[in-house]
Order: structure tokens, then C-alpha cells, then sequence
């Protein structure tokens, strides 16, 4: 017995130490990874419906709404690429997304630079201006938003890609600042005793060190724009070759109100591209939200 109490004691120890380093699971962590699994259903299952609907056909929807397609259909998927209304809308989508993402980052990256860098007056003052668009949402200001555009003759696409870059330079700016005050100062000194102007060191220096910042920053102002809905049924009403997809998708169903199976379709193909993009992202906006948050 002298002996062998020893031994279980240095084992119940070595068992309670492994405990604690977090090697033996426990009751928590089939906790935290069944709320996981939870959360990962509730999120990804309305997707999956979704996309699985536009495999059906109406009369296998109504007979068996939660089942799966039986058989698989590809006819409404086909019908939707086929035809050179969506690639239409889908062009316009991606080149509007993509104007406005380049102007979010190039002009926040403009305007942080200096909020990060330079010390005059007023600047926690123009900060605090930038932030305060935080609280102004699109939907408040969007009538007469509308009404400027109007007035300024800017409709089409360009009239919805300049509003939206002023409506995502707040976020930008608030990201962008504390990663570029975190670089060193040194840098910055150093490329001035080599002849380097501010503008020189901004564009051969700054931006390829922010570019992570960039990125997080550039992949929201993406999928805001490709989500953007409100201000596009103000601005491209009429043609529907000049619409955006969102806009396109509300066309579309009350085009083919009675078709359950196209319009889960079409919203899929609508959605796949911005989704896709977000997951291929997702490991670069978290470093550059990192680095914000450690500046």
C-alpha cells in the first residue's frame, strides 16, 4: 500500500495537470463545439436550401418541401445562364463593386495617412467628423441623396459608385488609421534623409506596408457594394440590362412570381459570387483587423 499510493497520487496529478494545459477535453469544450456546430447549421442551412431549391421542380417542392432534389433538375440553372440578361447584371455588379472598392482604398488610405502621421490642429477634430458618418445609415440620407444625384445629372452606375465610396470612407478610416500609426517612425525618417518626399514615402513606403489593412478594408467595401440594394432600385429603375444583381433578383421575382424553384435559382447565382470571394478573403481581413487592433 506504501507503494502504490504514491503511484495514484502522481498519477491523479499528472491527470489534473494535463487538465489544465488544456490536453484532456472536458465538458466545456463539448460545450463550446456544440454551439459551434449549432451556429455553423443555423448559418450555412438556409444557404444549402437554397441552392439545393433550384435543383427542384415545383411539383417535387410542393410534394416535399425539406427533402432533397429527386431527381436533380440543372434546367433552371441552365435557363438562368443562358441567357445574357443575368451576365448582364452580373457585369455590372463587378464593375460597380470593383470601382467602388478601388476608390474606398485609395481615398480612406489618403485620409488616414495624414490623421495617422501628422500632428496639426484640428486633427482629432476632422477624426471625430469621419466617425460621426457612422451614424448617419444610407437609408437616412438616401431621398435626398437621390435628389442631388439628380440635380448633378449623375445616374447609371457612376451615380451609384460615388455615394457609395463617401458611405464606406467612415470604416475605412477608423480601420486604416491606427495600422498606419503603428509603423515605425524611424521608416519614415530614414526615407526622408534618402531625398524621399511625404508623397514618395506615401506610395513606395506606406502603401505596400498597409496592404494588409488594404485588403480587410477592400473586401468589405466589395461585398457592401455587391449587397447594396436601396440606393440601386432609386438610381437604375427602368432596364434591367442597367441593373445591378441585387436589384435584378427583386426583378426577377416578380417576373416569375409563381416559380419558387428559378427564383431560389437565381438568388443562389446572385449570391455564390460574393460568397465565394468573402471565404477566399476571410484569412486576410482578420490579419489586417489585427493589426489594426494591436496599432
Amino acid at each position: 500500500m506504501s507503494v502504490d499510493t504514491p503511484a495514484r497520487s502522481t498519477a491523479a496529478s499528472s491527470t489534473e495537470g494535463r487538465r489544465r494545459r488544456g490536453l484532456m477535453p472536458e465538458g466545456s469544450a463539448y460545450v463550446a463545439v456544440g454551439i459551434a456546430l449549432v451556429g455553423v447549421g443555423l448559418t450555412l442551412g438556409p444557404i444549402l436550401y437554397l441552392i439545393l431549391g433550384g435543383f427542384r421542380t415545383q411539383g417535387d417542392l410542393a410534394a416535399n418541401p425539406t427533402g432533397f432534389p429527386d431527381p436533380f433538375m440543372w434546367q433552371n440553372y441552365w435557363d438562368i445562364l443562358s441567357k445574357p440578361l443575368f451576365w448582364r447584371q452580373l457585369l455590372n455588379s463587378t464593375l460597380v463593386a470593383v470601382a467602388t472598392t478601388a476608390g474606398v482604398v485609395l481615398f480612406g488610405t489618403m485620409a488616414a495617412y495624414p490623421l495617422a502621421r501628422y500632428s496639426f490642429k484640428g486633427r482629432e477634430l476632422v477624426f471625430v467628423i469621419f466617425t460621426t458618418g457612422l451614424m448617419f445609415p444610407l437609408t437616412v440620407a438616401v431621398l435626398p441623396l437621390y435628389l442631388l444625384l439628380r440635380d448633378m445629372g449623375l445616374t447609371g452606375l457612376w451615380g451609384l459608385v460615388i455615394p457609395q465610396i463617401a458611405f464606406g470612407l467612415p470604416v475605412t478610416i477608423i480601420i486604416l488609421r491606427p495600422f498606419l500609426a503603428a509603423l515605425p517612425k524611424e521608416l519614415e525618417e530614414a526615407s526622408f534623409m534618402d531625398g524621399i518626399s511625404r508623397i514618395g514615402f506615401f506610395w513606395r513606403m506606406l502603401l505596400p506596408l498597409a496592404r494588409p489593412a488594404m485588403v480587410t478594408v477592400g473586401v468589405l467595401a466589395f461585398i457592401g457594394s455587391w449587397n447594396a440594394y436601396l440606393l440601386p432600385l432609386l438610381l437604375l429603375t427602368g432596364d434591367p440590362t442597367g441593373m445591378t444583381l441585387p436589384l435584378g433578383v427583386t426583378t426577377f421575382q416578380g417576373q416569375h412570381a409563381a416559380a419558387t424553384t428559378m427564383i431560389m435559382a437565381y438568388t443562389s447565382l446572385a449570391m455564390l459570387p460574393a460568397l465565394a470571394f468573402f471565404l477566399l478573403m476571410e484569412r486576410r481581413i482578420v490579419d489586417g483587423l489585427t493589426g489594426a487592433v494591436k496599432g
